[in-house]
């Protein structure tokens, strides 16, 4: 079986940093808003598909430096020569963008968003992709691309926004491509809760690092069953999580946690 150890990991177009068994992902184009680009988008890919295979990692926070989160694609590195390539070349792109989505779902780890400042368009997508975001009230989300005469339909967005903040508050959204403050995005429920600009990294790792110390088997568990019943009947969701919680039953964090309830302490799991 493949296993890694990412805490070495050294990143090329973005910042990567290890706490414990907390990865932290940084967009570090400041002086841009932290925009994507070709090489960013494919080696964001690439990571979250390895972490499949980390054993180190137990959870990761995903933000921007300068006061911003992401503000999509770069309009010279990427949008410029988009509108010269021909129809494999835009479907070979729109594919890798939606690759990076698929990859974060299907990584066991939970990943928190920390987001300030400016979320929109691939950025806005990097968010709905994540399991929790935690915000700041001055955040400005936007999913952009109607405004570049482009569909909402991008990166899964019409299937994983009306899902987090229902059909008629994503139609808005994603047709009218309005920015959303943090209050409003925080009540529209897209934003787990607010918090002020010098906590926000901070709050979002001591999440990640309480989800990290937590039974990490049971929480990629949790994951896979959140995304995998979405298009399944009531029947299989609940058969699926009967076999899903039989086979947390048996892992040895499952018994530590009993052994510790009957000794009246708090259980330390190991994630087996």
């Amino acid at each position: 079986m493949k296993r890694l150890q990412l805490a070495g990991y050294q990143a090329k177009h973005f910042g990567y940093s290890v706490n414990g068994k907390v990865a932290t992902i940084r967009l570090n184009r400041p002086e841009r808003k932290n925009p994507l680009t070709f090489d960013s988008y494919g080696e964001l890919r690439d990571l979250f598909r390895e972490m499949c295979y980390a054993t180190d990692i137990k959870a990761i926070v995903f933000t921007g430096e300068g006061g911003n989160f992401c503000s999509g694609g770069d309009v010279h590195e990427i949008i410029g020569p988009l509108v010269k390539m021909d129809m494999p070349e835009l479907l070979e792109f729109t594919r890798m963008t939606g690759d990076l989505v698929k990859a974060m779902r299907a990584c066991p780890q939970p990943i928190i968003a920390a987001i300030d400042g400016i979320c929109t368009g691939a950025g806005a997508m990097i968010a709905c992709g994540s399991d929790m975001r935690l915000s700041t009230a001055r955040s400005k989300l936007a999913f952009l691309f109607v405004r570049v005469g482009l569909a909402g339909a991008d990166m899964g967005a019409c299937t994983l926004l009306p899902r987090m903040i229902g059909l008629s508050r994503a139609a808005d959204l994603l047709y009218t491509g309005r920015t959303v403050g943090g209050e409003e995005a925080a009540m529209m429920g897209f934003y787990n809760r607010l918090v002020e600009p010098e906590q926000l990294l901070s709050e979002a790792q001591a999440l990640a690092q309480s989800l990290a110390e937590g039974p990490t088997f049971g929480h990629a568990m949790t994951k896979t069953m959140l995304w995998q019943e979405w298009n399944s009947g009531l029947g299989e969701c609940i058969e699926a999580e009967a076999q899903a919680q039989a086979i947390c039953m048996q892992t040895k964090d499952f018994e530590r946690a009993y052994h510790a309830f009957a000794a009246k302490q708090k259980p330390v799991f190991e994630g087996n």
